[in-house]
């Protein structure tokens, strides 16, 4: 389940935050296939819990809250996330009913993060500056084609001096915005050929030497490209 684990808690808050504003149903499970779906109503991190629409006299509630292991799920667009929750408890006030519980540590994304993976908007086109591993000399400004938190793929063109898989470059700058420049380093893992007509190759890099501030840039790009993608879809149709 490592591939799956998010405990960063920047990550953690954001897929909670994304979740509520999404107005996503979640479902509420426990043993026996007792389960409530809901909403979520509240997230706050600084106070520790996480709240919940209900209503009274519910009674698949009632036995949800006689259980001990609930665990929620929902899902934002194709992606499915799930936490387990602890310290259930029913609390009223002003005449709402609501479900308050811990707030999670933990999540599972059921879409593996080393593969999720965006592409740059057209309207955006990020680039990696480096030097060439074989030839220092050579400064190298390559296309991001794709990028996720553990990886990202640039495009070598056909006229620089090709890459060799298993090559380690320990200082590469990715301008993914032009606010956004971040210092992370890379292994070349594979290269390919993309089409004749491409006339260049694509690297597959692993990225190495990310710290938790560059972490949660790459975090924010890649969920504002999605959102931002997913927005034009929707315009278009």
């Amino acid at each position: 389940m490592d591939d799956y684990r998010i405990t960063s808690p920047v990550e953690v808050d954001d897929f909670l935050k994304r979740l509520l504003n999404a107005n996503a149903l979640m479902t509420l499970s426990g043993p026996g296939g007792t389960s409530y779906t809901t909403m979520l109503w509240a997230v706050d991190s600084t106070r520790g819990i996480v709240c919940f629409s209900a209503e009274t006299g519910d009674t698949r509630l009632q036995a949800l809250l006689e259980t001990e292991e609930v665990v929620a799920v929902g899902y934002l667009d194709s992606i499915k996330l799930q936490f387990d929750l602890e310290g259930v408890v029913q609390v009223h006030g002003n005449g709402t009913v609501a479900l308050n519980a811990q707030y999670p540590r933990t999540l599972y994304r059921f879409q593996r993060r080393s593969s999720f993976r965006v592409k740059p908007l057209v309207s955006s086109t990020p680039v990696a500056h480096m030097r060439h591993p074989a030839l220092p000399d050579m400064k190298l400004d390559l296309r991001v084609l794709d990028i996720s938190l553990g990886g990202v793929a640039l495009f070598l063109p056909h006229n620089v001096p090709m890459v060799s898989p298993g090559v380690k470059i320990g200082q590469c700058f990715l301008d993914l915005d032009s606010d956004t420049r971040l210092e992370i380093g890379l292994i070349i893992h594979h290269v390919s050929v993309i089409n004749p007509e491409s006339q260049g190759a694509r690297l597959g890099c692993e990225l190495i030497n990310v710290n938790g501030a560059t972490e949660r840039a790459l975090q924010q790009y890649v969920n504002q490209t999605e959102k931002r993608r997913l927005a034009l879809a929707m315009s278009q149709d």
